[in-house]
Parts: structure tokens; sequence; C-alpha cells
């Protein structure tokens, strides 16, 4: 038993004798969602063969996700447990489209069998026990954090999640400090636990290494009622360590409100990533060499700004460095706090240069409350890699200077606001993904949701 199981055992032994205590009851809440989810992505021009990619993958299922947040127990230390059930049905795997190949977890949205086909139905339960001192808070068990150094992906069916421990304070006024430590990841088209990586190292893979310590660490300092800033720091063992800084801004400006969101990352290797080639990362390290040590400086800016139900934005990105941006177990269905983290392409890779342009609008104003649509566009150059292609084995590493990339997303969104159907969600999202990087096909994609919402407690 590691120390982290202990720690929950300990917690939930002392909080089930008090369970009767007020409060623990009296403030839990439960909640049931309901997701329907399709996705279709069409893989069109590129190099087919190098990148692995079936020409389609469509898959249709249905989600359930059982919440259920706990009050305290009364006393100095008030104990608590939070649930989440997650159950997938399948519904349409596309007649074998679903995704899958020999270097994944599973498909586009399922696990996959053995023979590469979609599970009928996948499952999970994640138990975190809570203990709260004034108001600094303890959890031990399944972790759902969204901080710049670690970002939950529910960017599908069901979300992904976390194991590991992470304690929480407010104790000091306008100050936020969070730190943690992950042991491991359940991916969002997984029932099972796997240890942590990054791309180029993904441990799914044959001679993939992985990683079963993820620490990390910072705060969010509120200067001003409209100025925010924040530093984090996490540390992937024997892969990276990455500092994060950031920071925030409202201005009233006329009638609008302008916002400014300014991030800066330094990451860099850590243990054997640093010479163990098996631990390596992609990037751009020179003519045939694929693969090297984490060694990036991202910087971005985004600025928005808000008027009568119009969002006006625009921003910039450069990520420099040898290697591409490394996050928590990249390429494997993960997020990354980056504004250019779009529904296809993060648009971080080594020497890449983004401009963006946003638009979107809250139809609230016209007396349609509850419908919003919106639109983004992003183009990267400046691309330096190294990649795989060719149709015929082996293929052939290929260098490429100034490669270049560009999406477009487009979404349209309605949630009931009123009546026997109040908080149906229906959402369309739609993206183009165009690239001349080798090993990539472009891409067309489309997903269709269907959520709410039902509150049992």
């Amino acid at each position: 038993m590691n120390k982290s199981t202990l720690a929950m055992a300990v917690a939930v032994g002392v909080m089930a004798q008090q369970a009767g205590a007020a409060g623990f009851i009296e403030d839990s809440k439960a909640t049931l969602g309901l997701r329907n989810f399709y996705i279709n992505t069409d893989n069109r021009d590129g190099d087919t063969k190098a990148s692995g990619a079936q020409n389609k993958q469509e898959e249709w299922g249905q989600g359930f996700q059982l919440n259920f947040i706990s009050g305290y127990t009364e006393g100095t230390v008030g104990f608590g447990l939070d649930a989440i059930g997650l159950l997938g049905i399948k519904l349409d795997s596309g007649g074998g489209t679903n995704g899958a190949n020999a270097t994944s977890y599973g498909g586009t949205v399922f696990p996959s069998e053995s023979n590469g086909k979609a599970v009928d139905n996948y499952s999970s339960l994640g138990l975190t026990a809570k203990a709260k001192i004034s108001q600094t808070e303890l959890k031990l068990g399944t972790l759902q954090p969204k901080l710049p150094v670690i970002v939950t992906n529910d960017g599908r069916m069901l979300p992904q999640t976390f194991q590991g421990g992470q304690i929480t304070s407010n104790d000091i006024k306008d100050l936020t400090l969070v730190g943690g430590q992950i042991e491991h990841a359940k991916g969002r088209n997984s029932s099972n636990n796997e240890e942590l990586s990054i791309a180029g190292a993904n441990a799914h893979t044959a001679a993939g290494r992985d990683s079963n310590k993820f620490i990390y660490g910072g705060g969010d300092y509120k200067i001003t009622k409209d100025l925010t800033a924040q530093y984090y720091y996490g540390n992937l063992k024997d892969f990276y360590k990455q500092h994060f800084l950031g920071l925030t801004h409202n201005w009233a400006i006329g009638p609008g409100v302008l916002k400014s969101d300014l991030r800066y990352f330094n990451s860099s290797d850590d243990g054997a990533n640093g010479h163990d080639s098996a631990y390596y990362t992609t990037g751009d390290y020179g003519t045939g060499i694929t693969k090297g040590k984490v060694d990036n400086k991202l910087i971005s800016g985004l600025f928005l700004y808000s008027v009568a139900g119009h969002t006006f934005g625009g921003g910039y990105q450069v990520s420099n460095g040898d290697s591409d941006f490394p996050w928590l177990n990249q390429g494997d269905g993960s997020s990354a706090y980056l504004t250019t983290d779009m529904q296809i392409a993060k648009f971080a890779r080594a020497g890449e240069r983004t401009w963006q342009a946003r638009y979107s609008y809250d139809f609230a104003k016209v007396g349609v409350p509850g419908l919003t649509a919106g639109v983004v566009y992003l183009r990267g150059d400046n691309i330096d890699t190294t990649g795989r292609e060719g149709s015929v084995t082996p293929q052939r590493s290929v260098s490429v200077t100034n490669a270049s990339e560009w999406e477009r997303d487009l979404t349209v969104a309605y949630v009931i606001p009123e009546g026997p159907l109040k908080n149906l969600g229906l959402t369309w999202k739609n993206a183009m993904w165009r690239n001349d990087i080798p090993g990539q096909r472009s891409q067309d994609e489309n997903r269709l949701i269907v959520s709410y919402s039902i509150p049992l407690l």
C-alpha cells in the first residue's frame, strides 16, 4: 500500500466515525450528468503511412457522470468524502473506424479490445477523502485539477482523472496556495489508471518510458480586484521541470471590458530525460534526429474585448527552444494550459510563432437567452521539426524548416434557459486543420454534444 492510499484509508476511517455529524449529509450535493457525444474526423491529404491515421474516425456514445460532494463533519478538523462514477456506453463505433492503433490506449472515444474493436461499455469509480481546517483543504484520491501546470481534459464523452493528493489554502486574504503530487492518470477513453509520460516517450508504446511522480505547487495573488498574478511549478520525475508566470487584468474601457491574459512557461529536462534517449521528447534537434531532451520557453498574450454581447479577441504566442512544449501525458488526449489549445491542434511546436483572432456573440442581447456562437482562427509558422514520412518501410527521416499550420474552430451552443427541459444543452463544434508537417494529415472534424444535468441532492 503506497503512502497516498494509506493516508486515504485513515482519513476515510476517521470520517466514517463522524459521518452522522451535522454538516456531512446536510451540505452534501449529488448530480447526474448525461452527455451524448458524437465525433467524426476526416483525415485528409498528407502522409498516410507515416501518420498511421485512418482516413475516417467516427464514434458515438452515451456518457453518465455521477458526482457526489459531501459536506464536512463538525469540529476543528472537518472530514468528508467525494465520489465520481463514470459510465460510457457505445452506440456506434463507425464500423471499424474508431481510431484505435497499436500505440494507443483505445479509440477516439472508447477503449479498444485486443483486436482493435471498441468495447461495448466501460466504467470507473473514483473516491476522494478530504479534510479541512479553517480555509485549508486536503484531498487524497481521485483529482481533477485545473492549474497552469496540470489541466484535466474534458473534451470527449467522459473526463480524464488523476490519482494523488492536493492541498489548497485560502487562509491568507487574496492569496490562494496549491500544492500536490500526482501518481497516475486515467485517460478519457480508458477505465484503467496509467503512469505518466510525455510525447516521444509515451509509456503505452513498446519502448515507452513513464513516471509515477508529478509534483506541483504555486499560487494566485489578487493584487487588486481586477489584477491577478500567478506562479506555478511542475516536475514530472525523469522528464521535465516547468516554471509558469501569469498575469490577468480586466480593464473597463468605454461600454465594455478588456481582458488581458499574459503567460510565460520555462521548461527544461529532468533526470533521465537529460541523457537517456528512451525518455526523450519531440522537437527540432537537427537533420535526422527526431527526439531529444526537453528545452522550451513559451510566451503568449491574449486580449479580449467584450461589449454588448460581442467579444472580439486577438493573441500571439512564441515557442522557443529545441523541444516542443511539454505537458503531462502529452499526446494522450490531454490538455495544456495554452491560449492555443484548440479542438484539434495546440500550436506549440519548436520554433512556432502563432497568431490568433477570435469572435463570439451571446444572443441573449437580442432576446434569445442560452444561444451563443463563436469562431477562432489560428495560424502558426516558423516550425522547425524532424519527422518520419514515406509509403515504404523503413520510412525516411525528414527535417523541415518554416513549416506551418492553421486551424479554424466554429462553435454553436444552446442551453434551454427555462421550462421542463431547463439546462438541456446542445452543442455543435466544427474544426478545420491544415498543415505541411512531416507525418501529419490535415483534418476536418465535427462534434455533436447533447448534455443534461439532473440534481439528486
